[in-house]
């Protein structure tokens, strides 16, 4: 893929949401230039910048080591806090106030952090915490706090979530 079509790869789903394409042509510009350590040092005043602005201006914490599926949508970017080890499958939704990051076990250590398939929509004040997979296919409800892994193809709600509806 060239650098053109790998810094735009999220617009076509993000249309008509100008904040959502400028966020993630940021977060695509600093993954491609944290690939290497040259670009790193060269663009390093980029980087501070991108940090900066999108995390402290924008209170959106996309960090640049996050692994993210092409046709990633963020709706209503605002409190949106992803730890650099999730992996997001591609065309996953984000909205407002999701959190998704480790979890700190009784001793002391942290565990994994979840992993997010394809086509998964994911509601506002979203929590998803732990070493958990989330299959394809999925939606979760708006408050929902997972911390169970969920099979694909179905819609979870609650605190703790739970399968409401499974698809065939």
């Amino acid at each position: 893929m060239n650098l053109f079509a790998y810094l735009f790869q999220d617009r076509k789903a993000n249309r008509r949401n100008f904040k959502g394409q400028l966020v993630l042509f940021l977060f695509r510009l600093a993954q491609a230039i944290n690939r290497s350590m040259i670009t790193k040092v060269i663009f390093y005043p980029y980087l501070l910048w991108y940090r900066y602005v999108v995390e402290w201006v924008w209170g959106i914490e996309l960090p640049r080591k996050l692994t993210a599926g092409k046709g990633l949508i963020i709706y209503h970017g605002q409190a949106l806090i992803l730890n650099q080890g999730v992996v997001l499958g591609e065309n996953v939704v984000l909205r407002n106030s999701v959190t998704i990051g480790h979890k700190k076990l009784a001793d002391g250590t942290f565990t994994a952090c979840p992993r997010i398939g394809n086509n998964v929509d994911i509601g506002a004040n979203v929590c998803i915490i732990g070493d958990i997979t989330i299959g394809d296919n999925v939606i979760i409800g708006a408050g929902s706090v997972v911390v169970k892994s969920v099979p694909g193809n179905c819609t979870v709600v609650g605190n703790p979530a739970r399968v409401l509806e499974k698809k065939e």
